[in-house]
């Protein structure tokens, strides 16, 4: 007598309509956060380690704005490219309250109000050493870039920035900025941590995007975190959270979906993770060289992030998946 097996998982996966009725994770342009450059020149500067991304100039900025709410994407990280000219050891510029990234948050929420916008906080973009802090006799100092960030962070308030995201990983830096931002009466501010960045190899073309790479003297190790080690993410995560983040966010973002995972089972605080420029850049890259479906290979590197446990990604693919998914 043949013996057939009780359980057939195949019986789940015969149609469209069985795959979705019983798909575990979903999708839409609601779990996506956008990164835009802004640069202060006349016309669009194509990337050329992020093919498909460009620099968004300041009088257009609105623009991105427009589409991210015709497309339903929520909200928009701001990153800029700052005019040589105006870095200096200690980012000065950063704190400047008409400084580029002011005036292009304030024409993003005058373009589309109901987009969120959220800016980076760290001084690479600013500093002639292209580190995240000011850096004296060959120490990225701590305190006193702390204080800095305080000061960046506060004008960006100010201008209209929705959400404030610390991304220089120094210590204390959260608790800073959540006393600045409530002695100041911005209580409904949301800070999105960094909370967990890894000194990674990924994020050449996004230095490249803000034109810090050039500049860079050494590496980030002293700050951002070794890619060995996972428990210490946590540590970091929950200094962040008791310091008054709202949000955290693990950086990068596929290589590291454990620490995601690990994230989300232990914590109750949203959870987002950002699909960096090199991850961007090797599908993408793939793709062109005919490697792989690009809009395949973007959709399943998205969904792993949900299936990670996170709230949202921030990824270059945003519109491109928000058209897919609308």
């Amino acid at each position: 007598m043949t013996s057939f097996p009780h359980s057939r998982p195949r019986r789940l996966r015969s149609y469209a309509w069985t795959r979705a009725l019983v798909r575990e994770h979903t999708l839409g342009p609601a779990d996506l956060i956008w990164p835009i450059f802004v640069h202060e020149g006349e016309d669009f500067e194509p990337i050329t380690s992020m093919p498909g991304v460009v620099r968004y100039p300041l009088a257009k900025i609105g623009e991105a704005a427009k589409l991210a709410d015709d497309l339903g994407i929520p909200a928009i990280a701001l990153f800029p490219k700052i005019n040589p000219a105006l870095k200096t050891n200690d980012g000065e510029e950063a704190a400047n309250a008409d400084n580029l990234v002011c005036r292009a948050i304030a024409a993003l929420k005058k373009a589309a109000p109901e987009v969120g916008v959220m800016a980076d906080v760290a001084l690479d973009p600013f500093t002639t050493t292209g580190q995240d802090g000011i850096v004296r006799d060959g120490v990225v100092v701590n305190d006193d870039s702390v204080d800095m960030l305080v000061r960046q962070a506060l004008v960006q308030t100010k201008a209209g920035c929705d959400i404030i995201a610390p991304s220089d990983m120094m210590d204390g830096r959260i608790l800073a900025i959540r006393e600045a931002l409530e002695r100041d009466g911005h209580t409904d501010t949301l800070i999105m941590a960094y909370a967990a960045k890894y000194a990674s190899a990924f994020y050449g073309p996004f230095r490249d995007a803000v034109g810090s790479g050039g500049a860079l003297k050494g590496d980030k190790k002293t700050y951002q975190m070794d890619p060995a080690n996972g428990e210490e993410a946590l540590r970091e995560i929950a200094l962040d959270l008791d310091e008054g983040a709202d949000m955290i966010m693990v950086k990068p973002g596929m290589p590291y979906l454990d620490v995601v995972a690990r994230a989300h089972d232990s914590i109750n605080a949203p959870l987002f993770a950002y699909q960096v420029s090199g991850e961007y850049a090797m599908i993408m890259a793939a793709a062109q060289n005919g490697w792989m479906d690009e809009r395949a290979a973007m959709l399943e590197s998205l969904i792993a992030f949900k299936r990670a446990g996170c709230a949202g990604i921030l990824s270059y693919f945003a519109p491109n998946a928000a058209k897919i998914l609308a």
